[in-house]
């Protein structure tokens, strides 16, 4: 195997961890598929994917690092979170990566629902905040879902054409 074919494999593999990292909260999701994109593109000497494609691959990444941390805290403080809600949804999220993926729907509901509590809230309020954090979560990925699709159908348009 040659190095350029390795480089492929490995921005294959980047883009691939990248999606599953779209719906895993471990991981940079989008950042890793631009890396994997960027990689592949570095690897043809730029012939096929040039620098706009680029650009736009790098702007849509930027956009999904933004969609990540505004929808989990718009998500929360649209229901009167506090700080340890937020804190609870993230380590629910971290939590319930050992879970399996109950655990990764379920974490941080339960994480912000336990911080809000623990934030001497009724039990009313905080659930109210453990869905509204789990929603903002959910719309999160559902939009960076979104982004990671035409950021792949961006990048084969480019190499193809």
């Amino acid at each position: 195997m040659d190095l350029t074919t390795l480089y492929y494999v490995l921005a294959v593999v980047l883009i691939l961890v990248g999606l599953a990292g779209v719906i895993l909260p471990a991981l940079p999701g989008l950042p890793l598929v631009f890396a994997g994109m960027l990689l592949a593109a570095w690897a043809g000497d730029f012939q096929q994917i040039g620098w706009v494609p680029l650009v736009l691959l790098g702007l849509l990444t930027a956009l999904s690092v933004a969609v990540d941390f505004f929808a989990t805290v718009v998500g929360a403080k649209r229901v009167g979170a506090s700080g340890k809600a937020l804190f609870g949804a993230a380590v629910g999220t971290f939590a319930g990566l050992f879970f399996g993926p109950i655990g990764l729907f379920a974490g941080p509901f339960v994480g912000a629902l336990l911080g809000e509590l623990w934030h001497s809230r009724e039990i009313g309020q905080a659930t109210k905040v453990g869905l509204g954090t789990w929603l903002g979560i959910v719309l999160g990925v559902v939009l960076k879902l979104g982004l990671a699709f035409a950021m792949l159908g961006l990048f084969l348009f480019a190499w193809v054409f």
